[in-house]
């Protein structure tokens, strides 16, 4: 601060700017007392320039403080003093604030931390009780399962063997129920965490496992032996055959719908694009057997054609147990699924004809004929049949020799004897629902079918 009082040849305002510089104070120093071309600079001159300023700025200053020594006593003292008070006052707020924190600390801290460590107690006790039951329906269904394959197979615990097929289906049922609590994959879901549960992985491995292999094996056991065609049989009476029949079709049924509902399923998979894999491949593995041994038979008796007339008849048996099968599946709809989501179809959008909308099963038949693209598991039996014979014809009469000969010379009655083998066998057997006496009731025109039979065998015989 400067005192207009007195004139100074000391540029105050300089040296006080912010924007104020010593180096380059010094360098103008320089310059204004010397010549920029000599050689050797006379630094004498700026630098008394420069300690005469100094000293009297420091006299300045010194006349400055002792003239204004009492206003800047009592300036610091009215500071300090401000200070204190604002201290004070501080300090007070402090102590106020810490005594609060204290009984918020006292109050709602340690109560919510108590309070907190009884939620977390409760909580797991819930998961506790939520997995114990459970833990406890898991083992009241596999109680119930073992039961239910106790009375499959006619062993009771008090010593009858009364065999009921239709335990079969409580017993899938029953297994679809242990999966859906196995398949538990959401936190708080009914189910979710029993895969730690020894007790539960114990009944997996040693119950629940065994007894659906043993439940498969049932099933499919069942598909292969069905059969109600008559025509092998001797002395059947109508009423028997008609009773043997129902009791081959409810057994039949029961483990068709065995199969349909052990089949697997993915994740939210839907009805409309649910596919019953175990159903599918029983009835083609049924339908293959049926043809092997078929054409195995029918080989053998152009062979030895003396055996041709029982080798028909045989086929033609198990073209009406196919025949009856398919009946059986067109009558039976799918049973509800519990790990089958329902969808609701927009019919409001438009559907065009390369992007036809898929439908739910109507039966069981729809996904077999859909498995073997065909219309009729009688035509795919007759047209397989057809199709594996031309070769086994063909080799027969290109070996030659008696069965050659003989099956030339009797093409006629291998023609016959061959379509009334189709058309026989394209009956529904006695005994069945519609069929009339000797299970004559004609299913569909199957002259093509006859026709394709008849020239994969004849066809070859006049080469």
């Amino acid at each position: 601060m400067t005192d207009t009082s007195e004139p100074s040849y000391i540029d105050y305002e300089a040296f006080l700017s912010p924007s104020f510089s010593p180096p380059s104070f010094a360098n103008s120093l320089v310059l204004a007392t010397n010549d920029p071309s000599d050689t050797p600079l006379d630094l004498s001159t700026p630098l008394s320039r420069v300690l005469f300023d100094v000293q009297e700025i420091d006299t300045h200053i010194d006349t400055l403080t002792t003239k204004s020594a009492l206003p800047l006593l009592q300036y610091t003292k009215d500071h300090v003093e401000a200070s204190k008070h604002v201290l004070q006052e501080v300090e007070s707020r402090v102590a106020s604030l810490t005594d609060g924190y204290k009984r918020l600390e006292k109050e709602v801290i340690e109560r919510h931390e108590a309070a907190e460590q009884v939620r977390l107690a409760a909580e797991r006790l819930c998961q506790t009780v939520k997995i114990g039951r459970s833990v406890a329906r898991c083992l009241l269904l596999g109680r119930q399962l073992e039961a239910q394959m106790s009375e499959l197979t006619g062993s009771l615990p008090a010593g009858g063997k009364r065999e009921d097929h239709r335990a079969m289906v409580r017993s899938a049922n029953t297994l679809l129920s242990l999966r859906q609590l196995f398949a538990a994959n959401r936190p708080g879901e009914e189910g979710d965490g029993l895969d730690r549960i020894n007790v539960v992985t114990t009944l997996r491995s040693d119950l629940i496992g065994p007894l659906e292999r043993t439940l498969l094996t049932r099933a499919q056991q069942i598909i292969r032996e069905f059969s109600t065609s008559s025509l092998l049989a001797s002395n059947a009476s109508q009423l028997s055959t008609y009773t043997q029949t129902e009791d081959t079709k409810s057994r039949a049924t029961s483990a068709l719908t065995t199969l349909y509902l052990l089949s697997p399923t993915m994740t939210n998979t839907t009805a409309t694009h649910f596919e019953p894999i175990l159903l599918v491949s029983a009835l083609q593995n049924y339908l293959q057997t049926a043809l092997t041994s078929s054409l195995a038979a029918l080989t053998r008796a152009l062979a030895t054609l003396p055996t041709l007339d029982r080798a028909l008849l045989e086929i033609s048996a198990r073209c009406q147990n196919i025949v009856a099968l398919e009946a059986l599946l067109e009558s039976i709809k799918p049973p509800p699924h519990p790990l089958l989501t329902d969808t609701v179809v927009d019919v409001s959008k438009t559907v065009t004809p390369s992007t036809p909308a898929a439908e739910p099963l109507r039966n069981f038949l729809q996904p077999l004929l859909a498995a073997l693209d065909t219309s009729s598991l009688p035509s795919y039996f007759w047209r397989s049949l057809a199709s594996a014979l031309s070769s086994r014809v063909q080799d027969i009469m290109n070996r030659g020799g008696v069965s050659a000969r003989t099956l030339r010379s009797n093409r006629d009655r291998v023609r016959d004897a061959v379509r009334e083998c189709v058309n026989r066998g394209s009956q529904l057997p006695a005994g069945s629902q519609g069929a009339g006496k000797d299970g004559v009731r004609a299913v569909g025109n199957w002259e093509r079918e006859a026709a394709v039979m008849v020239g994969s065998i004849v066809g070859f015989l006049g080469r």
